[in-house]
């Protein structure tokens, strides 16, 4: 009965070079016009719903042709669209054309790189992934890792991995109830949320976490952090793990890695640097002293989605001794048939990792790195890097703004009007208000960030399509909507 099977799933290979042709073209179109669309549209969730209509799943299917013809219209015209020259927004960089080609091969094949059986070329590839990574940042090739949807779980994978490494060996059958010492783990008061989650998710608690204060550079203090371990040690805690930040997503802060890998040292603890944003820097001869320490990492989170241009999602866990992973995540049910080869050793990720089933993450990261190289890759960050400082100094210059601070990609500034007399609160309230006009504006698109107590506009340059012109433009538009932000917090007083 089922011998010659007809079903609306599929389509012909006519059909299909068609929508695909057109589909390419209006991407294409649309690559090709970004700077001259709005950052966002600026529609509420209503309007939107409004355009999507409040329609029920269809009974019957609608064709291929009709649909893909509307989606494109609905995402390329209804979309923030973080690949726009003025979006320096978080740390969402503009993603490479070549990247999401690789999506839709990768997709047309749809391997799960979650066992090498299961996806033989797509394993060798996100191995290979792995290695170049390593050696772009600097440290050795015989690094193993597995790739993630981002920072999250790039830190949580390492992070379960340093408590499998660190914790008494019973915490795998007994878990945390029974272990002797409350175990503690170490970071500046600059690190990122992750952080709060791990302890709150992996049973360790908030209160295992010792948030170490800063010194006049924003790096943590590595004094203090000697200190609160000896400390937590002389009172029966068992520390495990302290995180190092290499790019902290407020200010772009490099820690004084060196210093936290001897500390680490000498009581036995797991490194683990958060380099999600800041670390492919490390690819720039100039700054290899900023990173100095980076080779001594037990563990390694980083980000090819953000600083490599890379679609989401890609996010990379690194580990020195790729046995630490194993230890953490493997397990060998009897539905598994994922032997070993008896003469090779075939890596399966899913023993890496929290996920089994995986998608084909490694294929846009390892065309990227291949399309752009090594000094192609140089170039571009050493330009993004110039962009925030150009942006630092003509905020520094005007008479209007006040720069506040600069590292590697990312600049921090605030507004102030001319002959402003009042005090910091005014103004802490007239830049949040000013950084929400900018933000459904759709002229640019920056964040926020809290430094020294003063409400900042944020902005951090990961695109490779902003230019000095875009730099230039975004002071104009800061200035004239600040102005426009006074005037009506004026008016409501």
């Amino acid at each position: 009965m089922l011998e010659n099977r007809v079903n609306s799933i599929e389509i012909n290979k006519k059909e299909f070079r068609k929508i695909g042709h057109q589909l390419i073209d209006d991407i294409s179109d649309f690559i090709s016009s970004i700077d001259q669309k709005p950052v966002t549209f600026n529609e509420s969730p209503s309007q939107l719903q409004g355009i999507l209509g409040n329609t029920s799943l269809p009974e019957n299917g609608i064709p291929a042709t009709e649909l893909i013809t509307r989606v494109t219209d609905l995402i390329l015209n209804h979309s923030l669209l973080n690949g726009h020259p003025k979006f320096l927004g978080y740390i969402t960089s503009s993603a490479s054309p070549i990247g999401a080609l690789a999506d839709l091969l990768a997709a047309s094949i749809n391997p799960n790189v979650g066992a090498h059986i299961l996806s033989p070329m797509a394993t060798e590839i996100e191995k290979q992934t792995i290695q170049w990574l390593a050696e772009f940042i600097g440290v050795s090739p015989n690094y193993g890792g597995i790739l993630v949807s981002g920072g999250n779980m790039a830190n949580f994978t390492a992070f379960l991995a340093a408590r499998t490494a660190k914790a008494p060996i019973i915490i795998k059958e007994d878990g945390l109830s029974n272990i002797p010492k409350k175990l503690t783990v170490y970071c500046s008061k600059t690190t990122h949320t992750w952080i709060d989650k791990a302890a709150i998710l992996f049973g360790l608690g908030t209160k295992s976490v010792r948030w170490i204060q800063t010194d006049s550079t924003n790096k943590m203090n590595n004094k203090v952090l000697d200190e609160t371990i000896k400390k937590d040690m002389a009172n029966g805690y068992q520390p495990i793990m302290v995180i190092g930040t290499a790019g902290d997503v407020s200010t772009g802060v490099v820690d004084n890695l060196k210093g936290i890998s001897t500390i680490c040292k000498k009581y036995d603890l797991w490194l683990h640097i958060d380099g999600a944003y800041g670390v492919p820097a490390a690819v720039i001869p100039k700054y290899k002293n900023l990173f100095d320490g980076l080779s001594e990492a037990d563990s390694i989170a980083l980000d090819p989605h953000k600083w490599l241009y890379s679609p989401l999602e890609a996010g990379c866990t690194l580990v020195k001794n790729p046995q630490h992973l194993i230890d953490t995540y493997s397990s060998h049910p009897e539905y598994y048939n994922f032997s070993k080869s008896e003469n090779e050793f075939a890596q399966n990720f899913y023993e890496y990792g929290l996920q089994n089933s995986r998608g084909f993450r490694a294929l846009k990261v390892w065309l990227s790195l291949q399309q752009v190289g090594r000094s192609g890759y140089e170039k571009l960050i050493s330009e993004d890097i110039e962009l925030s400082e150009m942006l630092f100094d003509l905020a520094k210059k005007h008479r209007e703004l006040e720069a506040i601070s600069q590292n590697l990609s990312i600049t921090t500034f605030r507004y102030i009007p001319f002959n402003y007399k009042e005090g910091n609160d005014y103004l802490n309230k007239l830049n949040e208000e000013l950084l929400n006009e900018l933000q459904t504006g759709g002229e640019l698109f920056l964040s926020n960030a809290i430094v020294n107590e003063k409400y900042c506009l944020r902005a951090c340059v990961v695109n490779f399509r902003t230019s000095k012109k875009d730099i230039e433009e975004i002071i104009d538009i800061v200035v004239r909507e600040g102005k426009k932000t006074h005037l009506k917090l004026l008016e409501k007083k």
